[in-house]
């Protein structure tokens, strides 16, 4: 399962098609948070670029964790956390052939989750593959 047309497409949207390619999807340390005094920017963008990258997911779970650090932030996004839907998007340029491969054998699952890991509201984060 590969989305690298898909991918192509939302680059070339949020005018990223000749940006750089980062190895990783967010910093070593993410340190996003609620930032009222930042530069606000329009909400609409915001959530079309965390739409999109939501959509993405499903085949790329790689960025699953770093987008929903950022669609945390949809009610009062800035220009801090549009850098980091950037680095997602720049990050996925570089690797937009990956994908996920089924064999008809396996059907094994995992799970994990943190506990009150959002340094905000103390909300937990899990996830699965």
């Amino acid at each position: 399962i590969n989305q690298s047309k898909y991918i192509l497409d939302i680059l070339k949207r949020f005018g990223m098609e000749n940006c750089d390619t980062v190895p990783t999807p967010m910093v070593k340390q993410p340190k996003l948070k609620l930032d009222l005094v930042g530069k606000p920017v329009d909400h609409t963008d915001y959530h079309s670029m965390i739409g999109s990258l939501m959509y993405v997911t499903s085949s790329r779970p790689d960025i699953m964790f770093a987008t929903y650090m950022c669609a945390r932030y949809q009610a009062n996004p800035n220009e801090h956390h549009v850098s980091a839907v950037k680095r997602i998007f720049r990050y996925l340029k570089g690797t937009i052939n990956l994908g996920l491969w089924y064999s008809k054998d396996s059907g094994t699952a995992y799970s994990d989750a943190d506990h009150a890991g959002c340094h905000l509201d103390r909300k937990s984060t899990s996830g699965s593959v």
